[in-house]
Formats: structure tokens, sequence, C-alpha cells
């Protein structure tokens, strides 16, 4: 079978804002989500970071590389500060080569971020706040 490109989505939370805290958290959320696909360093064409603007102790980017990513280009950013928006969040996008069709993709949220798989990735506080 062909490899694809294809990209998975995933988030987690913290219960505080330390440099610990993120780095365990970011640590479990990419391992899982390269466990439940399927997926090695090799297999993975870039990561995407976004973080929301109560976390201030830590890149989330640097433990993807402490991971043994330090070859796959990261990124970070911050998230949109929306009013009902979910607090220490940290949420992610992985582009892999992969052999698994797109239904088969594993999309990883840990945590309280367990809610956003539900809405699609949005905070149910978000969509309200813009009705």
């Amino acid at each position: 079978m062909t490899p694809h490109v294809r990209a998975i989505r995933g988030a987690t939370t913290l219960e505080t804002d330390s440099a610990e805290e993120i780095d365990s958290r970011v640590r479990e959320l990419v391992g899982a989500i390269l466990e439940r696909n399927a997926l090695d360093a090799e297999g993975i064409i870039s990561i995407f970071f976004t973080a929301t603007p109560d976390i201030r102790s830590a890149f989330p980017a640097t433990s993807a590389r402490l991971m043994g990513l330090d070859g796959v280009p990261v990124m970070g950013a911050q998230e949109l500060d929306v009013e009902g928006g979910m607090d220490l969040c940290v949420r992610v996008m992985l582009h892999v080569e992969t052999e698994l069709p797109r239904e088969r993709i594993e999309h990883v949220y840990l945590h309280r971020a367990a809610s956003l798989q539900a809405t699609g990735g949005r905070s149910a506080g978000a969509d309200a706040a813009r009705s």
C-alpha cells in the first residue's frame, strides 16, 4: 500500500502551569498519538502545537524534541483567547506519512480535552459565546 500524508489532531490539559506538567502532558499526548496510529519519528513530517495564553512556563515543542523528535520540524503558537474557551490547553497537529486510511486515524484527546473530541476540537463554551 502507498503511504499518504495525513493530519492527526490531539489535545490535553494541565492542572497547573508548570514546566514539569507541560513536559509530562505533552509527552503523554504525543506518545499516545504515535502508539495508537503505529507511528515512529520517521513517519512524522511536522508537528504544530498551540497553547492557551495561560500557559507560560515552557514551550510544548521542547517536550517533543526531548522525546527524540529533534529531527522533526516543530512549531508552536498561541491559541486564540476566546471567551468560554478551555483553559490550560495544549493542542497539536501532526502531519505524517502513513498507510492508514483516513477513517482509521485515531485523534487523541486527553484529560479535560476529551470533551473537545465530541465537538470537533471546539470548546462547548466557546461555541455558546459565539451565539
